[in-house]
């Protein structure tokens, strides 16, 4: 049995580790495992391959979460209290997911992330400097808001989850890219602790191969978290761009050409 599953393990492995490394950096983990899942084990059933996905990289993620949360100071209150929405409407997200299809969404996916290239680009001081702003009401009504509708695009559909959340918290809350990226990973813990909340009592875990990647999943984690922290705001700028760009192609393929 377990000469059967290696060489599909050894290849998940590998995409775990590479996915574990992008998404410490500036987010977009899923883009490079779930698709890999998807082709290495295209017998098991969606919901399998989802709850192996989350499993994986929340480990990662936590793992993320811990070291940022050492080396890097953002304001807690907002990241929190967008964490705890973030989490209730993920749940919700999960649940909606066979009432509206993913076609209908795809459209409007694409047009805020050529919206958010753009505003990016066109903005050249965006995220370069660490201009936090005073937490009040507002900020914190903002916080919630956001938590909701990211966890709810998250549990219902995923792709950018990362990209969005980092936008958000420069955009909203004068973070550079280092923080912004830092206080997303906190966000997105809650939001994949919430779909394992409803795939492991279902029982959509192959822990053969969801605890190996997890591992190297985390070993990723280390990695992308130490290259972005030693590559501070510049780095993780140019990879936030890149993966947006990759997004949006991948966005635009399943829009209009890949159904």
């Amino acid at each position: 049995m377990l000469e059967q599953l290696l060489p599909e393990l050894l290849w998940l492995v590998c995409i775990a580790f590479m996915a574990g490394l992008i998404d410490a950096a500036v987010g977009g983990g899923g883009l490079v495992q779930l698709p890999g899942l998807f082709t290495t084990l295209p017998q098991q059933p969606p919901a399998t391959l989802l709850g192996i996905n989350k499993f994986s990289a929340i480990s990662g993620t936590a793992v993320a979460s811990w070291r940022y949360a050492r080396a890097v100071r953002f304001p807690w209150r907002p990241v929190l209290f967008a964490a705890g929405t973030a989490f209730v409407f993920s749940f919700l997200g999960a649940t909606a997911v066979s009432l509206l299809p993913k076609e209908a969404v795809r459209p409007l996916v694409l047009a805020l992330l050529l919206v958010m290239l753009a505003y990016t680009l066109v903005k050249k001081d965006f995220g370069a400097l660490h201009r936090p702003r005073q937490v009040g009401r507002r900020e914190l009504a903002i916080a919630l808001a956001m938590g909701a509708a990211i966890g709810f695009y998250d549990g219902l559909f995923g792709p950018g989850t990362g990209s969005f959340l980092i936008f958000l918290f420069i955009r909203f809350f004068g973070l550079d890219f280092l923080r912004a990226s830092a206080a997303s990973k906190v966000v997105n813990l809650a939001t994949n602790l919430a779909a394992l909340s409803f795939f492991i009592p279902a029982g959509h875990i192959l822990f053969a191969f969801a605890i190996p990647m997890a591992l190297a999943n985390v070993a990723g984690a280390v990695a992308g978290t130490r290259l972005a922290l030693h590559g501070g705001t510049p780095v993780i700028r140019k990879l936030f761009i890149a993966l947006v760009l990759v997004l949006i192609a991948r966005m635009s393929w399943d829009t209009f050409a890949g159904g």
